[in-house]
């Protein structure tokens, strides 16, 4: 059964199409698929970095409106513009705003007349640029982000902080919601940046840190609440005041967070995190009681991730309220008005387990209507819990916004991201790959469209306490439609299956986590009968590293190597993390010690598993690419790379991506490196 978002993006599902949900809560019916159409060809490579739909959508708290946030393009420019519909009646808009030539990453309602749109501008300008421990004046093209507020009942528009010039003038990030305070609808709280991070460095742009601020939606005014640490980069509120506040370390490696009481007094510290990995500890929302604050964390010698309260007074955490065994939370879910609903889960695609059984009732029919397929997401939710905003996507669906009715059971496509379609898309399959050793791993395999044996791409995601999904992947359909097989495992290491899996790869750099990855593309080869003359393999941070360390182990199966801002040397990546470490327990530098050895201990393993040191057993073409100014892995990893492969007389690419981080390079960027990327698969499969 197949769901074609772009067949049906324009049009309303009826409710003739669907069954009434009983109260055992029938499945929605699914109407037969349209027929597809003969011989469909792939994508062209450069479709997949064409964004000119749907941006993005929200519904109001009281589900009467929906805005959709879109872009086209009018005489060659690219223009922006929100229209907002009445939830009844999607045939034509009730107003359009034209917002011009920005682009945008926020859209939310500050109550039922008020919209709030974060508007982005590229600028370049003089900044004072920390790297390292050296500062220097240098010429940064960054983001600079303004919040505006749209009536969409009187029309006209109002900047936030319009009453702060010095803020408007020096800022760089200005568009960011800490609360939406649902129980004051004319205010919300913001956080202002006096200076700020963006691509991997930090542009001081002042002095000053930054400062929360309780803000106007109706005038733009700006009072000022309370003033952060220079690291600060959110607070979480509970009522209107501040009872969580977020620091980072500048590398944006670690994260800090403090907690007080509802009535005031100091800031105390109550966890550190690594964030570029799956967290143990997110902020999920205010709970019912007062005090409380709804938390997903791991807690003691706990093997999941689990919501449950947290008591700001004594900082002290109640039972779990959502859990399950083996998988770690994804997120939490709450209402229009700020009330949990329950939490959400990845096993291949995205699960509820939610306190109101008609919503549990509900999300497993959409399922059913989306072909079983997709992930159906439940972006927004009336506060009656009536009408929700639902965010679709999926390996053959790159992201479309649909309006649900609950009551009528009537749902409406309000748009999608891209102008793919899905019948020029691959489908994903998960299998349960055996272990060499008698374990098991997950893996994804996505096939070309005409699904002929043919090469085969290992993509092995970051982190590594990260983990793939049966989802949309840009990287994994651009693949397949150059007719190749991709393979994505979750080799032990990885994150969100529970504590105990991600530590079955620590200190196996090289080791179990490499043997998985092989694992993987056996059982791939020999389920889908490929070609296994024909294997690549890529990756981006430890990604990169498995890359180049699987061209390094198996230099019979890997015929090319990718590997994109990775880490090659891991004696002196841990001395990077403890050098640059400024914490008084070496928190950080303990973290990647765990994960992959001790410097005293370990040291003969830990250089045996570093791919610079083995440079001269690459066989097979190699491409390295880094950001210039990437902080999480530093550059000087693929430059020593480099350098060690030509001492060998290995083949190598290396691209430098300037005024880039980790990996955060997109549109022109990624697709200029994505046709190299083509280009160097393509000769090592000829």
């Amino acid at each position: 059964m197949t769901y074609d978002p772009i067949a049906r993006r324009t049009g309303v599902l009826s409710r003739r199409n669907l069954m009434q949900l009983g109260a055992a809560g029938a499945a929605i019916a699914v109407a037969g698929p349209a027929a597809a159409q003969a011989g469909p060809q792939p994508h062209e490579l450069r479709d997949f970095f064409v964004r000119d739909q749907v941006v993005g959508a929200a519904l109001s708290p009281s589900g009467h409106k929906v805005a959709v946030l879109k872009e086209t393009s009018e005489g060659g420019t690219r223009l922006l513009f929100v229209d907002i519909f009445s939830a009844d009646d999607f045939t034509r808009p009730l107003s359009r705003s034209r917002l011009g030539e920005f682009e945008a990453d926020r859209l939310d309602w500050a109550n039922d007349d008020r919209l709030l749109v974060s508007l982005i501008q590229i600028i370049s300008n003089e900044a004072r640029v920390r790297e390292g421990g050296r500062i220097s004046d240098e010429r940064i093209t960054h983001a600079s982000r303004r919040m505006i507020s749209i009536d969409t009942v009187n029309g006209g528009a109002v900047v936030l902080f319009e009453n702060q010039a010095g803020q408007l003038r020096s800022a760089t990030d200005l568009g960011r919601v800490v609360d939406l305070l649902p129980d004051d609808p004319d205010h919300i709280l913001m956080i202002a940046h006096e200076g700020g991070r963006d691509r991997g460095v930090v542009i001081q742009a002042s002095d000053g840190f930054p400062t929360l601020f309780r803000v106007s939606v109706v005038t733009g005014r700006a009072e000022r609440v309370e003033r952060g640490t220079e690291n600060t980069v959110g607070w979480h509120a509970r009522n209107g005041v501040p009872v969580l506040r977020r620091d980072v370390n500048p590398r944006g490696t670690y994260e800090t967070l403090y907690a007080r009481s509802e009535s005031g007094g100091e800031w105390r510290m109550l966890t550190r995190r690594r964030i570029t990995e799956t967290p143990e500890f997110t902020i999920i929302g205010p709970a019912a009681s007062p005090n409380q604050f709804l938390v997903a964390a791991r807690i003691g010698d706990e093997d999941v991730v689990s919501i449950r309260e947290l008591n700001l007074a004594d900082m002290t955490y109640g039972a779990p309220l959502s859990t399950r065994a083996g998988q770690d939370v994804a997120y939490g879910l709450m209402d229009g008005a700020d009330r949990y609903l329950g939490a959400g889960y990845y096993a291949d695609r995205l699960e509820y387990d939610l306190n109101d059984a008609t919503l549990n009732a509900h999300h497993r029919a959409l399922n059913g209507f989306f072909g079983n397929a997709a992930n159906v997401q439940f972006a927004d939710i009336s506060r009656d819990h009536n009408r929700l905003l639902l965010y679709v996507t999926g390996p053959q669906e790159p992201g479309t916004w649909f309006f649900y009715d609950v009551a009528a059971t009537r749902i409406e496509a309000l748009g999608a991201r891209t102008r793919l379609t899905a019948e020029r898309l691959s489908a994903t399959e998960a299998l349960e790959v055996p272990t060499r050793d008698g374990s098991s791993i997950k893996a994804y395999v996505t096939g070309p469209l005409h699904g002929r044996p043919g090469p085969l791409v290992v993509l092995v995601h970051g982190g590594p306490e990260l983990r793939d999904v049966q989802d949309w992947h840009y990287q994994v359909q651009a693949l397949a439609a150059q007719g190749w097989w991709v393979v994505q495992p979750n080799f032990r290491g990885s994150g969100g299956y529970g504590q105990a899996f991600a530590r079955s790869g620590w200190r196996e750099w090289g080791g179990k986590m490499q043997t998985d990855v092989e694992d993987a593309v056996a059982h791939t080869i020999a389920a889908k009968g490929l070609d296994a003359s024909k294997v690549a393999i890529m990756g981006a941070s430890y990604g990169g590293y498995a890359a180049l360390m699987g061209a390094i182990r198996r230099p019979d199966l890997y015929k090319a190597a990718i590997g994109i801002a990775g880490v090659y040397d891991l004696v002196a990546m841990l001395e990077h993390e403890r050098d640059e470490d400024t914490t008084p327990d070496r928190f950080v530098f303990g973290l990647w010690s765990n994960r992959i050895g001790d410097l005293r201990n370990d040291r003969s393993l830990i250089e045996s598993a570093s791919p610079r040191r083995r440079a001269s057993e690459v066989r097979c073409p190699v491409m390295l690419v880094h950001g210039e100014y990437d902080w999480i892995v530093p550059i000087s990893q693929s430059e020593d790379m480099k350098n060690a492969l030509e001492r060998s007389g290995a083949s190598v690419e290396y691209v430098r991506v300037d005024n880039a981080g980790h990996g955060d390079w997109v549109g022109e960027i990624d697709y200029a490196l994505w046709q190299r990327y083509v280009r160097l698969l393509s000769s090592a499969f000829a």
